[in-house]
């Protein structure tokens, strides 16, 4: 499968930090970015590489050439082939690829040469491959959502709306957020656009949105455009810390597995109406902490509103974004959110029948961290269980996981409660900085 690498930007906002080369060769920790992802592009088997080129272009040329030399920083071999594609005018950032199309006749992938990243793209690529899907969107949380474009999309991944930052958006919404990085079946080209600049996602995909061919392959994994001088410190600083490499889901993860209802909003028994849903105090603080420490943050709760017919699953979803909007607006964020629909007993007015069982996702039984750590590549023997319940410390240590119950404010458990767990604490951020925080 080829690459395409878009490396043509000027790269005025981060020119304070170097204004005579171009982007995508400030070093990260000594290397140059873009070395950084070809070196993770060739490590997965991606060595067949076109870079689209202008603005200082020939620096990029003269370093890595055809791809055949070696690494001037580590004396090794480059291990891929190149071939550029110059914009001699400005073309937008996807003009290149229909001047192209003849090198493009099956699927490829398409990244920008800005973004620092470290992603399993073979397990991107199946995802697509099995969607059948005309494009594949890498799709992330990140911590200002508020002022990002969104991605909407249904259960299955299909994108159903494009929300650029200028388009009006609901009040409450999902933490989806286009990371810059696509597989891209080269018949989206056979479009005919006369505009002299092309712009890649208002002309192209935003239209694929709600025509069931797009898709979002969500992820927790590194993915930082470090176009700003503050973006390229914070970079910086993660690369050194080892959080870009550590996220990629080829490497097992760690995760705070994390209860609802009393221990992210206060508790207030069935919770069925969005209006009673309230973040507890401090909480969103927490989960940013958790979000900087190298932990997944994952929701799991049990929702039998559900199969007892007092809440939609749209309703439910409604909730969740609200939650997310929440902790957006204070730049924490859920790596996912895992619900157990199901309840196994009778007799509720307006229940769902298909609902009613006795499944093996409910807590206390393990099935939703299960499945997320089968989702996310997680080592639940290093990982939290929290919750304010019995059934939450049952369904970590079922699942393997450490387990720490609340007991504050706001939860529905007071001292004393001996469930088995590992710790017990007041708060989120009393358990994060005693059993996450180095």
């Amino acid at each position: 499968m080829k690459t395409v690498i878009m490396a043509g930007g000027k790269g005025t906002r981060i020119s304070y930090v170097a204004s005579d080369i171009p982007k995508p060769m400030i070093k990260i920790d000594g290397m140059p970015v873009l070395e950084r992802e070809l070196i993770n592009l060739r490590d997965q088997g991606f060595k067949d590489i076109i870079i689209t080129v202008s603005h200082l272009g020939n620096i990029i040329m003269d370093y890595f050439g055809d791809g055949s030399g070696k690494s001037p920083i580590t004396g090794e071999g480059f291990g891929v082939k190149i071939q550029y594609f110059v914009e001699e005018v400005p073309l937008g950032n996807a003009g290149a690829l229909f001047q192209l199309k003849d090198e493009l006749n099956e699927d490829f992938l398409l990244l920008n040469a800005d973004a620092v990243f470290d992603i399993d793209f073979n397990r991107m690529v199946k995802f697509h491959k099995e969607k059948g899907a005309l494009v594949t969107l890498f799709t992330h949380p990140n911590s200002h959502p508020y002022d990002s474009g969104l991605i909407i999309a249904g259960e299955n991944g299909n994108v159903k709306q494009w929300l650029t930052k200028e388009d009006e958006r609901p009040q409450y919404y999902r933490n989806r957020v286009n990371a810059g990085l696509h597989v891209i079946n080269p018949k989206v080209l056979d479009i005919e656009i006369k505009t002299p600049k092309i712009d890649l996602d208002r002309q192209i995909l935003k239209p694929l949105a709600g025509t069931g061919q797009m898709f979002c392959y969500d992820s927790p994994e590194y993915v930082k455009d470090m176009g700003t001088p503050e973006r390229y410190y914070s970079v910086m600083e993660d690369f050194r810390a080892g959080r870009v490499t550590a996220r990629n889901l080829r490497n097992k993860q760690k995760a705070v597995f994390l209860d609802r209802d009393g221990t992210i909003n206060k508790y207030v028994g069935f919770l069925r109406d969005i209006d009673d849903f309230e973040l507890i105090p401090d909480v969103a603080k927490a989960v940013k902490m958790i979000n900087e420490s190298g932990y997944l943050a994952i929701v799991v709760t049990n929702q039998p509103v559900l199969a007892r017919g007092e809440v939609t699953f749209d309703q439910l979803q409604q909730i969740h974004n609200k939650m997310e909007t929440l902790l957006g607006l204070e730049g924490a964020w859920l790596d996912g959110i895992y619900f157990c629909p199901h309840h196994p007993h009778s007799g509720y007015a307006g229940e769902v029948p298909e609902l009613k069982m006795n499944c093996e996702c409910r807590k206390p039984k393990p099935g939703m961290l299960l499945q997320a750590a089968e989702d996310f590549n997680i080592d639940l023997s290093k990982s939290w269980m929290v919750g304010d319940g019995e059934n939450d410390i049952a369904a970590g240590k079922n699942a393997g996981c450490h387990a720490a119950l609340l007991i504050g404010d706001g939860t529905d458990c007071k001292k004393g409660y001996d469930f088995g767990q590992t710790t017990t604490c007041d708060t989120l951020v009393e358990f994060v900085k005693e059993r996450i925080v180095d």
